[in-house]
């Protein structure tokens, strides 16, 4: 990738950091991501072949769905991107192969909004901390100049989040970010990790297996990741190995 290019980026994502009056966070990194490009909305996943996955940060309602959607269904364009470590860029979400790649999450993200999506890995040679997603509302192919950029954006994500070991988003909470589409980071990776941990217990299984059963039961349900391992913190939802996981509607 040429300097100049590389600085050019660097600069667009510290002018979005600048208007949030907070060092350069992955956020930036998305905002500035889809000044530049022509997409909609943007999006980043932190990704693990060890521990759950979960989003960092979205630019709006349909790339917060979109983050969510591949993880909890474990099939997307981000998902496929994060298992190769090469970009998965679709132009058009309509094409019918996909319905054969993806059968779950091709319908679930034209409903949400999305036409197009690019999935770009993070990486850093052998280490791949997560995946940048771009999506646009419209069928779209990106030139030759653009994939560069969405390219290079990605690189620098890359190298932010990896800088950013405590807060990826950019800073402590009342730093005047924006509010809304970016994930309280900490919390959120602590109570999904926190649930996945409570369900090894209640169902006697390693970590990967429980982390399955907990996106198995929020896609069968309908509901968000997030929802179902909190309502398994707060012990409202109770898994077993012998039968279907109970509800109460009463803390402890």
């Amino acid at each position: 990738m040429p300097t100049s290019r590389s600085s050019r980026i660097r600069v667009l994502v510290a002018e979005q950091a600048a208007r949030r009056g907070a060092g350069v966070g992955v956020v930036d990194v998305c905002t500035a991501a889809v000044a530049a490009l022509p997409v909609g909305g943007a999006g980043l996943s932190a990704m693990s072949r060890t521990r759950a996955s979960y989003p960092l940060c979205s630019t709006d309602d349909i790339s917060e769905r979109l983050e969510e959607l591949q993880l909890t269904l474990g099939e997307g364009p981000c998902v496929d991107a994060f298992t190769h470590g090469v970009a998965v860029l679709v132009p058009d979400l309509r094409s019918g192969e996909l319905q054969d790649c993806w059968p779950v999450f091709a319908d679930a993200a034209l409903e949400a909004g999305a036409l197009a999506v690019f999935a770009l890995p993070l990486l850093n040679g052998a280490i791949s901390p997560g995946v940048l997603d771009l999506y646009a509302q419209v069928p779209v192919q990106l030139d030759t100049e653009e994939l560069a950029d969405a390219m290079a954006f990605a690189d620098l994500a890359t190298l932010v989040l990896l800088d950013a070991q405590i807060d990826e988003t950019g800073g402590p909470a009342g730093d005047g970010a924006p509010k809304g589409h970016i994930e309280d980071l900490g919390e959120y990776r602590a109570e999904i990790s926190q649930a996945t941990g409570i369900l090894t217990v209640q169902l006697g299984v390693g970590i990967e297996e429980a982390f399955i059963r907990l996106r198995a039961y929020a896609y069968a349900q309908g509901l968000r990741l997030t929802v179902v391992s909190a309502d398994v913190v707060a012990r409202r939802l109770r898994f077993s190995p012998d039968a279907e996981p109970t509800r109460t509607d009463e803390d402890p």
